[in-house]
């Protein structure tokens, strides 16, 4: 995955963004990802791709017994630690290649808005799957493809800057995308909805929720957020080990 966030400049405009300052309440997903994370009082929880810790703070304070937080930026790491006090939880510089996944060691594995960085979804779907006890949840937020196909993840503006539409191209051609965000050249990977779906079919996973994420109904007012309800950015999904 594409380590940016260790870049000074990238992290410190990064922090700024609404969803880096207040957490959760921020995240106009987090209105439909909550409903779906399962009971995990007394459970061990796996989060993919961690960056400051909130959904780990959220597991702890929801009474799991063990949290483990991944994520390859050092200073994403550094900051979940500072604002952590929470002996259950355990943060590591870790990319998700690098990490062993050992087998049947927890109850729910999340990953928000991480996947799309990564090439070769159907092999962490394997070692997911893997460390995942039986009736474990793999819950995860990745980029819409209708988003990541996206002609450089931008709309077509008009002359006064409004958007007009959002051109989509090379949806069937699977692979890496370079778009700007946050003034940076960001390398994401886009997969079709087949390949997101289907990988999790294949690795032996129960399909238990597929959601497009759409704003929260009291942000709408604010500025751009309502061109968001015009196509989708995000895909919630919820899959079962049996």
């Amino acid at each position: 995955m594409n380590n940016l966030y260790d870049n000074e400049d990238f992290f410190n405009a990064y922090a700024q963004m609404p969803r880096s300052k207040e957490g959760l309440r921020a995240a106009g997903e987090w209105h439909q990802l909550q409903p779906l994370i399962p009971d995990v009082t007394g459970r061990a929880v796996l989060d993919l791709g961690c960056g400051y810790g909130w959904h780990c703070r959220y597991a702890a304070e929801h009474g799991a017994r063990y949290v483990l937080g991944l994520d390859i930026s050092h200073k994403m790491i550094e900051t979940a630690r500072a604002q952590d006090t929470a002996p259950c939880i355990e943060y590591r510089v870790c990319g998700l290649d690098e990490y062993d996944y050992p087998a049947g060691q927890y109850d729910l594995v999340i990953s928000n808005l991480v996947l799309h960085y990564v090439k070769d979804l159907e092999a962490v779907y394997q070692k997911v799957y893997q460390t995942l006890k039986p009736g474990g949840i793999f819950l995860f937020n990745i980029e819409h493809p209708v988003f990541t196909a996206g002609v450089r993840q931008d709309w077509v503006y008009d002359k006064e800057g409004k958007p007009l539409y959002w051109p989509v191209d090379q949806y069937y051609y699977p692979g890496t995308r370079s778009v700007q965000f946050l003034e940076h050249t960001v390398s994401k990977e886009h997969h079709t909805l087949t390949q997101i779906l289907m990988g999790l079919i294949h690795a032996g996973f129960t399909l238990q929720v597929v959601e497009e994420a759409m704003p929260d109904p009291s942000m709408l007012h604010l500025p751009g957020m309502a061109d968001e309800m015009r196509r989708p950015m995000m895909l919630l999904v919820s899959a079962r080990k049996e």
